[in-house]
Order: structure tokens, then C-alpha cells, then sequence
């Protein structure tokens, strides 16, 4: 198991990297993305399309500026639930959780649920997390972890988003 965490740029896009790597081995990938909305079209969203890569987007946007807190977090919960049968089913043999560490910090699932999920997976389902935050214990947990370290951003400097690269 792998968790990309930090405060910087290129957690998704690790993951997505691994996607890319799985495939040109044969490997099934499938993506959860917890914080994206099931109509997302972001240019990753394009291209896995295009490569016949399952991404479901579990979310409504970015939930700390959503008016239905409600709703969020059920959208999560319900996510969460496919997300935790696609990686018991053994079917696919990368399942990456995209930007899981923000409905955990919320409460609206727990740690110990998504441990129990991935101790009980089968041993030939790799599993990538990734989100800023990242709970001790999915760190203790994980065989691999990566801190994405924010030096300097575009952002910051008033550039907004930029059409592929950041959406």
C-alpha cells in the first residue's frame, strides 16, 4: 500500500503515473476520487477515458465550500462503501483512493474502516491513497509513503490554475 500525502503538488498525480505504469504491465487499474463530482472532466479524466481506465468521481466539488455538509459527507460514505468492495472483490489490481484523507479528517468514515479494508484485501490488490493530512495510522500502516513538500506555487503568485496542469 502507498499513501501520497503533503501540503504539495503531484499526489493525484503520482498516483495517476502509477495508473499509467499498471497498465503497460496488464494490470486492471480503477480510481476512486473522493473530492471530485461524478461529471468531472478534468484533462486525467479525458485521457483515462481514452484508455478505458475506470475514475469515479464520489463527491460534490470540494466539499469545504459546499452548502449541504449532508450531503457531502453521505456522498463520501456511499463512495467509500464502492470504493471498499471494488478492493475486496480482488477484480482490480490497482485501486487508487484519491484524496480519501479529506473525508476521514471530516469524520464522515473512519480510519480503522479503511485499515480493516485493506488488511482483509486480497494480496494482489496494490492500493494507493492520497491526500494532504494523512492520518498516523494509515502512515504506520502503509509500505510506502511519500510527503509531497510545497516549496513555491504558481498560486501563490496569482497565476490561477492552469489548463493542464492542474485541471
Amino acid at each position: 500500500m502507498l499513501v501520497y500525502t503533503g501540503d504539495g503538488k503531484g499526489k493525484t498525480t503520482a498516483a495517476l503515473g502509477l495508473v499509467l505504469r499498471s497498465l503497460g504491465r496488464g494490470f486492471r487499474p480503477r480510481i476512486f476520487q473522493f473530492m471530485k463530482h461524478e461529471r468531472a472532466a478534468f484533462g486525467e479524466h479525458r485521457a483515462l477515458a481514452k484508455l478505458g481506465v475506470s475514475i469515479e468521481g464520489l463527491g460534490d466539488g470540494f466539499s469545504w465550500r459546499a452548502r449541504d455538509l449532508e450531503r457531502s459527507a453521505a456522498l463520501a460514505r456511499e463512495g467509500w462503501e464502492r470504493a471498499a468492495t471494488a478492493i475486496a472483490t480482488g477484480e482490480w489490481d490497482l485501486v487508487v483512493l484519491d484524496e480519501i484523507t479529506y473525508p476521514l479528517k471530516f469524520g464522515w468514515f473512519g480510519v480503522e474502516e479503511v485499515l480493516q479494508t485493506l488488511r482483509a484485501r486480497p494480496h494482489t490488490v496494490h492500493v494507493v491513497l492520497t491526500g494532504r493530512g494523512a492520518p498516523p495510522r494509515l502512515i504506520e500502516f502503509a509500505d510506502t509513503v511519500t510527503e509531497m513538500r510545497q516549496l513555491k506555487h504558481a498560486y501563490d503568485a496569482g497565476v490561477p490554475a492552469q489548463k493542464g496542469m492542474e485541471h
